[in-house]
């Protein structure tokens, strides 16, 4: 009886013949005053209980994900010759910084079912809209959203950016722009054979203001009065020394 039961529980949860083993060459990412952007390396390898299967071949996708901030897209016009805001979408979660790095072209090596599902590609990475569209048609909103921010460096793809070797060992690297919002940055590894992932890994990587301007950045939030009479001192200080120095130079 005992031994049934083991059966069944066994066959009730197989073992999973190829799962990622993963690493990241930081795990946490500081920004300062001087910070210009960084550079993070995905590595890691594809662990198998059995011999690799046959038939279609692996693929690996990588992604990397900021914050998702609420945004708003607006079309200007001409009326009476001047610009104005007339139409505006609103967007209800856009990543503000979103990379996709993968072993090759996403529509040969992902289907399109599992790509919804997941959400990988950089389109679909943005949310559904917030509230009514107002708007005939949405789409030329989202693509100006996606060109505004590939054109700024924070939507990228990369669709050979996976180096496979061996079908087991696997890197992405990526270059993470200057102006990072500060938050916790998704990282997901998908594994897939016929454009189905077969398996995946999560992690994440704090993005977080340090030193001197974390500091100013608690205070002016939990504490904005200090925050406000200090830099009310700091530009009154600067002023009294720009004109003492322009009474020294007069002298």
């Amino acid at each position: 009886m005992i031994r049934v039961l083991i059966i069944f529980i066994l066959a009730a949860f197989p073992a999973r013949a190829e799962q990622v083993v993963a690493g990241l060459s930081q795990n946490s990412i500081g920004i300062t005053a001087s910070f210009d952007g960084s550079a993070i390396l995905i590595y890691g390898a594809v662990k198998r209980d059995a011999p690799e299967p046959t038939g279609p071949p692996l693929e690996v996708i990588v992604t990397l994900e900021g914050p998702s901030v609420p945004v708003t897209i607006r079309h200007k016009s001409r009326e009476v010759g001047i610009w104005v805001n007339t139409e505006a979408v609103g967007v209800a979660a856009a990543p503000s910084y979103y990379a996709v790095a993968s072993t090759g072209p996403l529509s040969k090596i992902l289907s399109p079912d599992e790509d919804v599902r997941q959400r990988i590609s950089v389109p679909l990475a943005v949310r559904a809209f917030s509230g009514p569209l107002l708007v005939e048609d949405a789409r030329p909103f989202t693509e100006a959203l996606l060109r505004i921010r590939e054109a700024e460096g924070l939507y990228q793809l990369e669709q050979h950016g996976v180096t496979l070797v061996e079908n087991t060992l696997f890197r992405a690297d990526f270059d993470l722009p200057s102006n990072l919002t500060e938050g916790d940055y998704k990282v997901r590894i998908f594994l897939l054979r016929d454009g189905q992932v077969i398996n995946q890994h999560r992690a994440a990587i704090p993005v977080r203001k340090v030193g001197l301007e974390r500091w100013l950045f608690v205070l002016s939030r939990e504490q904005p009065l200090a925050y406000g009479l200090m830099s009310l001192a700091l530009a009154v200080f600067a002023g009294w020394a720009a004109s003492a120095l322009f009474r020294l130079i007069r002298n």
